[in-house]
């Protein structure tokens, strides 16, 4: 069985604190999710070489949604990645998590379910890995991505790397 791929749409996808210039390689359209509260649309940047890069990690992992975009990941940025639809991790809760850690680690551990996986996220840090190295189970890596910067060339090979080793 593959480990599963957590993946979080803003910071790792769409880098949204990036400058606001042109990020090269990067797509950028005006979108309104259900979810999105504010009168401005949101500005979606996504890069559709990570597309490509995403569907080749499928072969090793099982990819799954771990933002707060839930299915609307299915509708607004799969296909721009040229991605089919993926599952989603549920948000019932948006509480701080266990001995201080990020709010998303108890569902994302509970969809795992035992099973290894990698997380890719710009929110992740050091109390949860100390977390997830003290009570999970199975190998784990927890990836934090600059949100200025989202995913690049380093991330996609450790990612590579650590399927590998397991």
């Amino acid at each position: 069985m593959k480990p599963f791929l957590f993946l979080d749409v803003d910071g790792p996808l769409n880098p949204f604190a990036a400058a606001r210039r042109r990020l090269p390689g990067y797509l950028t359209r005006a979108v309104r999710p259900a979810g999105w509260a504010w009168t401005e649309p949101l500005e979606l940047r996504l890069n559709p070489a990570h597309g490509e890069r995403l569907r080749a990690l499928a072969g090793r992992y099982e990819l799954v949604w771990a933002s707060t975009w839930e299915a609307e990941a299915n509708t607004y940025v799969a296909p721009e990645l040229g991605l089919p639809a993926l599952p989603y991790v549920h948000w019932p809760t948006r509480t701080a998590g266990p001995d201080g850690t990020f709010w998303k680690l108890r569902e994302v551990v509970a969809h795992a379910a035992g099973r290894p996986f990698a997380w890719v996220d710009d929110e992740v840090g050091p109390s949860d890995r100390a977390w997830v190295d003290g009570h999970y189970p199975a190998p784990a890596a927890l990836l934090r991505i600059d949100p200025a910067r989202g995913l690049v060339e380093e991330d996609f090979l450790a990612l590579e790397e650590w399927a590998e080793s397991l």
